[in-house]
Formats: structure tokens, C-alpha cells, sequence
């Protein structure tokens, strides 16, 4: 793919930035020669900054990387779309977006593997709940598991439909941290009721 940066002012490309697994628009930025071939080389996405005349990295300052997964380009090769994993707010605002009525609409179970992923591999991070209970006992992460699975049960039993969406989220985040702690998945798990469709 050869993307042509002559075609545009001062050899800039607009980028659209597009969250792989929710398929959201995450932002827009502009990418010269350099940041198009620094952004092939460390797959963080970077940009140029129009104001300050210079190459930047998102999460640069603030740790929230966009990593670059694939990319394609429009029929003139002077427009790029990346599908990026966010590892973080994307916007300097703290939003998920830089546009501020886009939320992820799907992928955040994907999303939330990824973050447990991050924390088990970090080292001791102060009042992270995820980290006590991946380096806490197996025994502890299994009980959350059931107690959530009541709190499930009970809500819909009320027929509180708010609650039920509460509470099955935290189930599936207490869920996620025991795949973690015990070696499984979301992937795995996917397989199986893939599997079990096929037979259907």
C-alpha cells in the first residue's frame, strides 16, 4: 500500500481512528511520512501536531496508547482508518471518544479481558481490587463468583430490571478475574458455544 502524502496540505493525511472491537470512531488526527512510518514501527499510534509542529504519540504523556492492529486506506490513498485497541480514555477529556455522545456499543467484555490482563502482569498497585483478588487465593475468586451469581438470581427475582444489569456485570467481571486466575479465555470459552451452535 503506497499512501500518497503529496496530495493533501503540507503532506498530511487525516486519520480516523476506529475502536477494533467496538467498531466506535474514536477520534481524528493527521499523520505526515514520519508518524505513518513511527506508527508502523512501534504500533502506537502517532500523529503531527499542527499546533505544536511536532510528531506526537497518543498516551505519550498520559499512558493511554492507541494500538494499531490494521489499517486500511480510502480509493485515493490519501485518507487512512486504523482500527486501534484503546488502552485507555481516548480523549484528553477522560472519554472513551473524543466525541462526546459515542459509547462502545459491544467488545467490552474483550475490552475488560485485555484490562484484567494489564493488572495481573503489573506489579503491586495500590487499592486495585482486580490485583487482590488475581493475587489472592483461588478460593476468593471463586466465591465472588457465586456470590454475584445470587446477587443475579435475587435481582431478577424482584424484577428489578436496573439491578439485573448491575448485577450481571459484576458477575461477569468477577467471572473474567477467575478465567484469569485459573488460565481460561474468553477465546476458549467462545469455542465451545461455537462448537456446541455448529452441532445445533
Amino acid at each position: 500500500m503506497v499512501l500518497n502524502f503529496n496530495k493533501n496540505i503540507d503532506g498530511l493525511l487525516p486519520v480516523i481512528v476506529q475502536d477494533i472491537d467496538s467498531k466506535s470512531v474514536l477520534m481524528l488526527g493527521y499523520m505526515n511520512a514520519a508518524a505513518w512510518q513511527q506508527t508502523l514501527n512501534n504500533r502506537h499510534i502517532t500523529f503531527y501536531s499542527r499546533t505544536k509542529k511536532r510528531l506526537w504519540t497518543k498516551g505519550e504523556t498520559s499512558g493511554n496508547f492507541l494500538e494499531m492492529i490494521a489499517f486500511d486506506c480510502d480509493c485515493d490513498a490519501d485518507t487512512l482508518l486504523i482500527f486501534a485497541r484503546p488502552k485507555g480514555p481516548t480523549c484528553h477529556k477522560g472519554r472513551y471518544s473524543c466525541f462526546p455522545t459515542v459509547i462502545p456499543q459491544n467488545g467490552q467484555w474483550q475490552r475488560l479481558q485485555t484490562l484484567i490482563k494489564q493488572r495481573s502482569d503489573m506489579a503491586v498497585i495500590a487499592e486495585s481490587y482486580t490485583k487482590s483478588l488475581l493475587d489472592g487465593p483461588l478460593g476468593r475468586c471463586a466465591q465472588k463468583v457465586g456470590e454475584e451469581a445470587v446477587e443475579v438470581v435475587i435481582a431478577a427475582m424482584k424484577g428489578n430490571r436496573q439491578e439485573l444489569i448491575e448485577e450481571s456485570a459484576d458477575l461477569l467481571y468477577h467471572l473474567s478475574v477467575l478465567w484469569k486466575k485459573s488460565g481460561v479465555t474468553l477465546e476458549e470459552v467462545e469455542r465451545i458455544l461455537w462448537e456446541r451452535n455448529q452441532k445445533k
